[in-house]
C-alpha cells in the first residue's frame, strides 16, 4: 500500500480541548504515522500513514469530537532529502603498528649556560 495523506474539517466546539481530543484520536487510529492541524482557524486535521481507513477515523471524530467532512484523499508527497556525499577514509600504506609510540615524546633542555650569563633564559 502507498502511503496517502488525509485531510479532515472538524468543526470544534471548545477549541482548546476539541483540538486535543481529535489530535488524540487521529494519532490513535491505525497506519498513522504523523499529525498536524492546518488551515486558518487551524479546524482540518491532516493525517499521513499507510492504510488509515479515512471512513472509520471520520466517524470517530463525529462521535467524540463533532461535525467532520472529509475534505481530500490522496497519495502523500514523498520529501527526498539531499544526503551530504560520502567522505572517503584515507588509510595509511603501513598497519597501525609499524612506528607505534604509546607515549608522547618529551625532550628536556639544559639552559644553565644560557641562565648563567647576562642573557634570559630562552624557554620562558
Amino acid at each position: 500500500m502507498a502511503v496517502q495523506k488525509v485531510v479532515i474539517r472538524v468543526v470544534m466546539v471548545d477549541r482548546k480541548k476539541s483540538r486535543k481530543k481529535a489530535m488524540k484520536i487521529a494519532a490513535t487510529a491505525f497506519g498513522v504515522e504523523s499529525v498536524a492541524l492546518t488551515g486558518d482557524d487551524r479546524d482540518q486535521i491532516v493525517v499521513i500513514g499507510e492504510g488509515i481507513d479515512t471512513v472509520e477515523l471520520a466517524k470517530l471524530l463525529r462521535k467524540k469530537v463533532g461535525c467532520a467532512d472529509l475534505l481530500s484523499v490522496g497519495p502523500a508527497k514523498e520529501e527526498k532529502k539531499e544526503e551530504a556525499p560520502a567522505v572517503p577514509l584515507v588509510w595509511g600504506s603501513q598497519p597501525y603498528y609499524y612506528n607505534y609510540n604509546p607515549y608522547p615524546a618529551v625532550y628536556s633542555y639544559d639552559c644553565i649556560d644560557q641562565c648563567n650569563s647576562t642573557a634570559s633564559c630562552s624557554i620562558m
